[in-house]
């Protein structure tokens, strides 16, 4: 079975509402068990326990919120070499378009890199014009369509990775699934 993390920050409950949608959608992979942490909330045996993780942030200038910088920097510093080889993404909400919520989930990225996740893009479309290439982003609250299928793809994109690295289970490879692919064009 898949153990899915999805940890976040949130400020004003917009990173929140996405980490639901993201939990959300790593639920859609048979066998996969997923859990929510707030970040103040959260501890390092959360990330041990986990195959997969998504990490969500709002944007602050144009980077990860101090909180959760914080505890991957104080918290998890122990840590540091013995996650390596989990399977992770990363997702964030700004305040606006254009406001850097996919570069907050660069940096999200190189944290995790650091630990030595396994990061990962997704190719598929959550719509006619959104993309999860470097994770899910939200201007603000996750209220479009797009932006809400976004979410879930990206978590099922999580599951179905943890399906195929942790587990195993090559019939959950994306490339296995061509019905579920959303491609350009």
């Amino acid at each position: 079975m898949g153990k899915i993390l999805v940890l976040y920050h949130s400020a004003s409950g917009n990173t929140a509402k996405m980490a639901e949608l993201v939990a959300e959608g790593a639920g859609l992979v048979p066998s996969s068990e997923v859990r929510v942490r707030e970040v103040a909330d959260a501890a390092p045996d959360d990330v041990s326990w986990c195959d997969g993780l998504a990490v969500g942030s709002p944007t602050n200038m144009g980077v990860l919120s101090w909180k959760m910088k914080r505890f991957w920097d104080e918290a998890m510093f122990d840590s540091w070499g013995k996650v390596d080889g989990k399977v992770a993404c990363a997702f964030s909400s700004s305040g606006g378009w254009g406001g850097g919520a996919e570069i907050a989930c660069q940096s999200l990225q190189m944290v995790l890199m650091n630990f030595g996740f396994l990061v990962f893009g997704v190719t598929d479309y959550a719509g006619k014009t959104m993309t999860a290439h470097y994770g899910a982003v939200a201007a603000r609250e996750p209220r479009d369509a797009d932006v809400r299928d976004a979410c879930r793809l990206l978590g099922r994109r999580l599951a179905e990775w943890v399906a195929v690295v942790a587990d195993g289970r090559k019939d959950q490879h994306p490339l296995a699934k061509p019905e579920s692919r959303t491609l350009p064009g």
